[in-house]
Parts: structure tokens; C-alpha cells; sequence
């Protein structure tokens, strides 16, 4: 909004010069969203906490291990969603559809978290919303944003798949682009989702991911630095740094309140809009792949589900001791603060990783 409205302002005022760049408007974007974090989280807090009451959140096989968090209350993820909405619209040029896209996902993958969180809240259920319903919400969503994304990306790549570490190598998708776009956003919003599970666990990560795609969206969207680094060029796609941006300054507001011991949840509201939103982008910047690489944690955590239900149905034996991953480890001994900062330490490294990507090609 700012971009628009004082951009054509700059010839008579020079100060306004600033708004054309991608990097003080992304730096804006991280501070609003951590300031408006700051703000709206004490009331909402107390909002949350007066509207569940005595009700847990805690689901059923974990209430032992975790009862010291009985009251705490879910749905934190709201703030995040106002912060990096607001953030975006503040600094973001809205007349790129790619900004509206992004934001359809989040928004709209949070609404469906937020129907979750709201049962878990008030009607005293931890299970929240049937997670066939969730799936299908999301897939409707996502389905919307895609072919949009499909009609607005170039023609030379609009159903390509981009493969990592080789130059300008795409694979055709035609059609079935829709369903694998699916696949990504519903896949990376239910991936963070299951990481979600321990103070602090999740949100680091999605900072780290974040800022990793706010580098990757402004380099596919700057004609020369793409074309040095021989990635895909999409024109436009720089303003998805804004967005990224935005989510980093709110996730390091939300972890001020998420820090152990939690005053608050993220929940459905905060993992599933999160996890839509890097997806959505992922597939917009024709990082897909790269996406899994950085975001390996999430891809882990869901990996450990995976493998847990399918060993148990077709052997009757479990691999783990529970899944996901980290309620495995907390089975073995170790600590919530030694679990959480190690799988930091580890998302650290796969982000590393996949930025090297970039250059390795």
C-alpha cells in the first residue's frame, strides 16, 4: 500500500525514492510485523485464556508427559496471521498477484486452523475438527490459488517442475501441475503442523524458512542476480521477499510468548497457514524441491508419522516409540529444551544446505 501510494509521489519528494527497493520495504515488513506482535499478543492472550477456561488442549496420549500445559491456551497462531496480513498489505505493491495468492493461502489455511482451534477452546474437545474436512478445505483453497498461479507465472514455465542443482532443467507437468501444486501446499501446511508439538519447536524453523525464500524469491525476481546464478527468472516474484519478511518479524514476536514455558499455542491457526504459505511461495519462486531441503525438519517429522502408521498396520510394530519424531526422543529421556534446540540446530543445517543449491548448479 505504501509502494503505491508513495511511489509516484518520489519524483517531487526524493525521500519517497526509498519505496522502490525490495530491501527497506522487506526490513519494514519484519519490523511492523514483530511490532504488531508485541502489541496484540498480551489482550489476545488474556482473550484466549477467558475463552477456554479450564478446557485442555492436550490430546488424550500426551496428557501425562505434558499436563504442566493443561490451560495453556491454542489459537496464538491468529496473531501471527494479523501480523504478517497487515505487514504485507502495509508494504507489499498490491497490484502483484503473487502477493494476493500467498495471501489467499495463508488466510484462507488459517480459517480452516482457526475452526480447529476454536472447537479445542470452547467446546472442550482437543480433537477439534475431522481431519477429513481440514483436507478437503485445504485441498479446495489451495486448488483456487493454483490456478491462478498457473495463469499468472510465464508460459515457458507455468506447469514446470524446476530441478535443483542443474541449469534450467524443468520437468512438464501440463495439467497434473494442479494436483502436485496440491501436493506441496497441503503437504509443507501439515508438515509444520505435526512439528507443532513442543514449546518454541516449530516457529524457529519457520523463521529460518522463511528468511532462506525471502532471498530465494528476491534472486528468481531480479533479472541479473538469476541469470548469474543461472535459476529460474520470474518476473514480479521479489515482493514475495515482503511477505517472508513479514512472517520473520512475527514469528520472532510470536517465540517472545512461545518460549518455554508457552503463554500460548500457536495451534491450527499458526502451523497450517504457515506451513500453506511457504508452500504457495515455494511454488510461485519453482523452489518446490529446494523447499524440501531447507524445510527437511518439517519433511522428517512427517516422514516418522508416515513410517510409524505404516509399520504398525502391515507388521503390528512401531518404529519409534511415538510419533512424529520429537515425542520419540522426549519417550527416550531427553529433555523439552535439549529436543527443541537440537532440531533448531538441525534446521539451521538443512537451510544451509539448500541454499547451496543456489549456486551449485
Amino acid at each position: 500500500m505504501l509502494y503505491n501510494l508513495l511511489v509516484p509521489l518520489a519524483e517531487d519528494y526524493q525521500i519517497f525514492n526509498l519505496f522502490r527497493y525490495l530491501t527497506f520495504r522487506t526490513g519494514g515488513a519484519v519490523m511492523t510485523a514483530l511490532i504488531i506482535c508485541f502489541v496484540i499478543a498480551p489482550p489476545m492472550i488474556r482473550w484466549l485464556k477467558s475463552k477456554q477456561g479450564s478446557a485442555s488442549n492436550i490430546r488424550k496420549y500426551l496428557e501425562e508427559a505434558h499436563a504442566a500445559k493443561t490451560g495453556t491456551p491454542t489459537m496464538g497462531g491468529l496473531m501471527i496471521l494479523i501480523s504478517v496480513a497487515v505487514s504485507t498489505i502495509l508494504w507489499s505493491d498490491l497490484s502483484n498477484h503473487y502477493v494476493w495468492y500467498a495471501l489467499l493461502v495463508m488466510v484462507g489455511f488459517g480459517m480452516v486452523g482457526f475452526g480447529d482451534d476454536y472447537l479445542k477452546l470452547t467446546k472442550k474437545n482437543s480433537a477439534g475438527l475431522p481431519g477429513r474436512l481440514k483436507l478437503l478445505a485445504q485441498m479446495a483453497i489451495g486448488g483456487v490459488a493454483a490456478l491462478g498461479i498457473v495463469h499468472t507465472l510465464p508460459d515457458n514455465m507455468n506447469m514446470h517442475v524446476a530441478i535443483p542443482f542443474f541449469k534450467h532443467m524443468f520437468i512438464y507437468l501440463s495439467w497434473f501441475f494442479i494436483p502436485w501444486a496440491l501436493l506441496v501446499m497441503v503437504g509443507a501446511s501439515n508438515a509444520v503442523n505435526l512439528t507443532d508439538g513442543l514449546d518454541g519447536l516449530a516457529i524457529v524453523p519457520v523463521a529460518i524458512v522463511a528468511a532462506c525464500f525471502a532471498l530465494i524469491s528476491y534472486l528468481v525476481g531480479n533479472a541479473v542476480f538469476s541469470q548469474y546464478l543461472q535459476i529460474p527468472y520470474v518476473p514480479g516474484t521479489g515482493e514475495l521477499a515482503i511477505i517472508c519478511g513479514a512472517l520473520v518479524g512475527a514469528s520472532m514476536g510470536f517465540l517472545w510468548f512461545n518460549a518455554p514455558p508457552a503463554m500460548v499455542f500457536m495451534g491450527d491457526t499458526g502451523s497450517l497457514s504457515m506451513g500453506g504459505l511457504l508452500g504457495t511461495i515455494a511454488i510461485i519462486v519453482k523452489h518446490e524441491i529446494v523447499l524440501a531441503v531447507i524445510g527437511g525438519l518439517f519433511v522428517l517429522e512427517t516422514v516418522s508419522v508416515i513410517v510409524q502408521v505404516a509399520s504398525f498396520k502391515l507388521t503390528g510394530k512401531r518404529v519409534f516409540a511415538m510419533a512424529p519424531l520429537h515425542h520419540h526422543f522426549e519417550k527416550k529421556g531427553w529433555s523439552e529444551p535439549t529436543i527443541v534446540i537440537r532440531f533448531w540446530i538441525i534446521a539451521v543445517i538443512l537451510a544451509l544446505v539448500g541454499l547451496s543449491t543456489l549456486k551449485l548448479r
